[in-house]
């Protein structure tokens, strides 16, 4: 161990029980923390035996496979992230874990609901903030630039989730297909108009050529734009004159919500007679707080391809 280790280690010896919490989340370094995590796992997992992990992988619930087919599941995501593709979406391959707090940082999400990990890590809980950040990071280098076209890209990843789910039989893994737009304000809210349509196009097209369901979009208004009954109205008229193949549903929902800028909105789908939800997006501010840049504009949207893949699998 480092000296700087030994002494932060020392003072939490020497504190007692009253300041161990302090030293470990303001006074210990995040590296030296790090280090005495990796100390501690070590020695947890050597004083343990196989059949003791044979116990503790059957009681949790987060390594457990699924129950799909996985050769069916590779076959779906070649065919989004092809067909995503040819709609000028930038298919990427994202690592299995994100930058720690990914998801709580710029976005009101209890770190608690994410899997925290080691090295400055967690695993990823929704691949909309990992591809949020690497589009900002190669806008700040210089290296993308949307000012004049926006930058799309997809991703298809399995992902995590901590928090527990009510349903019996659902597993806090599953995987997701999404797309993140990333573009400038020029005003009359254009890069809304335009990403939203783009984003629509996709699930509309991917729909039809797996199932043909009737499809539908749900407009959510949210906080966070000053005029948000002028954003939906002007959008709505514009996807009606673009697209109008695109079914939009004409109640539209008011709620509180800080995670979605303005405009949140559901894709459902309808199975005999049945609504289903499958997925959704909206704008969201994360890049006007990663960058710092007021006209920056976002617009983020998944669905789920283990339900997408059961649903399939019945046509």
């Amino acid at each position: 161990m480092s000296k700087q280790r030994k002494y932060s280690l020392e003072q939490i010896k020497s504190q007692g029980s009253d300041g161990f919490f302090e030293i470990l989340t303001k006074r210990i370094s995040l590296s030296d923390l790090n280090s005495l995590l990796l100390d501690i796992f070590r020695i947890r997992t050597t004083a343990s035996t196989p059949s003791n992990l044979l116990k503790k992988y059957s009681e949790n619930r987060f390594v457990q496979p699924a129950g799909i087919s996985p050769i069916e599941l590779k076959h779906l995501e070649l065919e989004l992230l092809q067909l995503a593709e040819s709609l000028c979406f930038t298919p990427i391959l994202l690592s299995p874990v994100a930058q720690l707090g990914s998801c709580s940082i710029i976005a009101p999400v209890n770190q608690n609901k994410v899997i925290s990990a080691l090295r400055g890590t967690e695993v990823v809980a929704d691949s909309t903030n990992s591809l949020a950040l690497y589009i900002c990071d190669h806008l700040k280098k210089g290296e993308f630039n949307n000012k004049n076209d926006f930058v799309r890209f997809c991703n298809s990843q399995r992902i995590v989730r901590a928090q527990s789910f009510s349903k019996a039989g659902l597993l806090p893994h599953f995987h997701i297909f999404s797309l993140v737009t990333s573009g400038i304000d020029k005003g009359s809210y254009s890069f809304e108009k335009k990403a939203l349509t783009e984003h629509f196009e996709m699930y509309h097209r991917i729909f039809r050529t797996i199932m043909n369901p009737k499809i539908t979009f749900r407009f959510i208004q949210t906080e966070g734009y000053k005029d948000g009954n002028g954003l939906i109205n002007r959008i709505t008229e514009y996807i009606q004159e673009i697209a109008p193949h695109i079914n939009l549903d004409n109640n539209i929902e008011v709620v509180e919500n800080s995670y979605y800028q303005g405009l949140q909105f559901k894709v459902i789908i309808e199975e005999n007679g049945e609504e289903i939800f499958i997925g959704d997006g909206g704008f969201v501010n994360w890049s006007q707080k990663l960058l710092g840049i007021k006209k920056e504009r976002m617009l983020i949207s998944a669905i789920g391809l283990d339900r997408l893949l059961v649903l399939k699998n019945k046509h």
